[in-house]
């Protein structure tokens, strides 16, 4: 009676080694099957080569401006020093943030606030041929903030702000895409 046990536990390891491979597999086949569609995880910026170098344009410490060139910097696009070396020109201007009280408590106690951030943006070329017609982008957040948690409220602030930059990145340089496609 005790050796059909042994055999049965071999049993259970064995189909769970099985169930271990036919896994593994599928996960291969679908790494393959995105792969060959042009899946590409988030990071590189595509952007037509004709375009390069791009010099971005901004007030000095500009987060969106500091994004925008790092997101640059990690795909195939040359930056340029200058305005007079770069083929496109994005310019960022007017950057604002601010906030607002969304919820307070019946004492009058801020609950939650919403954060805004917004700039004006366009793209044009050294000549001053508008690639990109000016626009506005504005983009808010909102995030509880009880009064107890003050400095991890500030630093969870300035993430939700850092988050935002990073967004505000990404839209700006998928509508230079976007618009430049259109125009091809």
């Amino acid at each position: 009676m005790k050796k059909p046990i042994p055999k049965l536990e071999y049993s259970l390891r064995s189909e769970s080694a099985a169930r271990d491979l036919f896994v593994m597999g599928l996960l291969l086949v679908a790494l393959l099957a995105t792969s060959a569609c042009g899946f590409r995880l988030r990071g590189g910026v595509e952007i037509s080569p004709e375009l390069s170098p791009v010099f971005v344009q901004a007030r000095h410490g500009s987060p969106v401006g500091n994004e925008i060139i790092q997101q640059l910097q990690g795909s195939r696009i040359q930056l340029a020093t200058g305005p007079r070396q770069a083929r496109t020109i994005i310019r960022i201007s007017n950057e604002r943030r601010s906030s607002r009280i969304i919820a307070v408590d019946r004492g009058g106690k801020v609950l939650a606030r919403e954060l805004h951030y917004g700039l004006t943006f366009d793209a044009v070329t050294p000549d001053g041929k508008q690639l990109v017609p000016q626009q506005s982008l504005d983009l808010a957040r909102s995030y509880e903030d009880p009064a107890v948690e003050v400095l991890g409220k500030q630093s969870e602030r300035e993430l939700i702000y850092t988050d935002m930059f990073g967004d505000a990145a990404d839209r700006i340089l998928t509508r230079l895409r976007a618009t430049l496609r259109s125009g091809d």
